[in-house]
């Protein structure tokens, strides 16, 4: 159990454990709006929307993108599932610029098959990528 204004945090993905140790907040997007997060937070769960994590432990802030997933939210513990999370040493920053740069295309020559909620997701995640990579 986590002492102090610590809660445990653990986000996982499909294929890894991402991160799993003590934080004191953490911040991410939701399809509510931003929310941050600290011990005896009133237990809930809440669906991810693509954005920037940042994680506060004692070390300093760890900031990652964050794309979809949901957040399991206990009084002592955060539990974060994703489908995909990236530190930024591990994001492309030309495949990401090439990805918001096709999502913007594809949203601004609309066609009746254009799948809109798509593209729009396609361009939350590359400026996630982005954000992520340029800070």
């Amino acid at each position: 159990m986590a002492e102090g204004n610590k809660f445990e945090l653990k986000i996982i993905t499909p294929d890894r454990v991402f991160y799993e140790g003590e934080a004191s907040m953490v911040e991410f997007n939701t399809t509510e709006g931003e929310i941050g997060i600290y011990k005896a937070h009133v237990p809930t769960t809440v669906i991810i929307a693509p954005g920037i994590l940042t994680i506060t432990e004692d070390g300093g802030l760890k900031e990652a993108a964050l794309h979809a997933g949901f957040a399991e939210i206990l009084q002592e513990k955060v539990t974060i599932m994703a489908e995909v999370v990236e530190w930024p040493e591990e994001i492309d920053l030309t495949r990401a610029e090439e990805a918001r740069q096709r999502a913007e295309e594809r949203l601004a020559s609309r066609t009746p098959e254009t799948d809109i909620a798509r593209a729009e997701t396609a361009l939350h995640r590359a400026i996630a990528r982005i954000e992520a990579k340029k800070k």
